[in-house]
């Protein structure tokens, strides 16, 4: 199997990120617009008075940039010991396809269930090819 398959799922998820990451301005620039925001609301961070509309792409990007981290690390790892197998690109791919399914719910209906729901059950798959990495040889 070629070694570099692992980068795909990684490459969606970072360009993924990049996504989330042009709708922070576009909303905020949306916002400021119409008159619901100011320079001054997002002076230390953001104020109280940003909507929900605005402030969630940045929290979805924050949230891209934590648990994220140890996924390209991993997939790293098993790329540079020649260990990139069937099992560690369904580990990937179905960690990526949570992360999204879960962007996807915080950007759009934002429901706290489901989108925990699809938080937590994307940990399990990052957490199986941590495991994996030192258990199996």
């Amino acid at each position: 199997m070629p070694q570099s398959e692992i980068f795909l799922p990684i490459g969606v998820l970072a360009f993924w990120t990049f996504f989330v990451l042009f709708l922070i301005p576009l909303r905020r620039f949306r916002a400021a617009f119409a008159g619901k925001v100011g320079p001054n609301d997002f002076k230390y961070g953001e104020s109280a008075r940003v909507p929900g509309e605005v402030s969630i792409p940045n929290r979805n990007y924050m949230n891209l940039l934590e648990m994220p981290v140890l996924f390209y690390v991993v997939g790293l790892m098993f790329y540079v010991s020649g260990r990139v197998d069937t099992l560690v690109l369904l580990l990937a791919w179905a960690y990526v396809v949570l992360r999204l399914v879960h962007s996807l719910i915080h950007l759009t209906y934002n429901n706290v269930r489901h989108r925990l729901a699809f938080f937590g059950l994307s940990n399990v798959p990052v957490i199986a090819l941590w495991v994996a990495f030192f258990v199996r040889p």
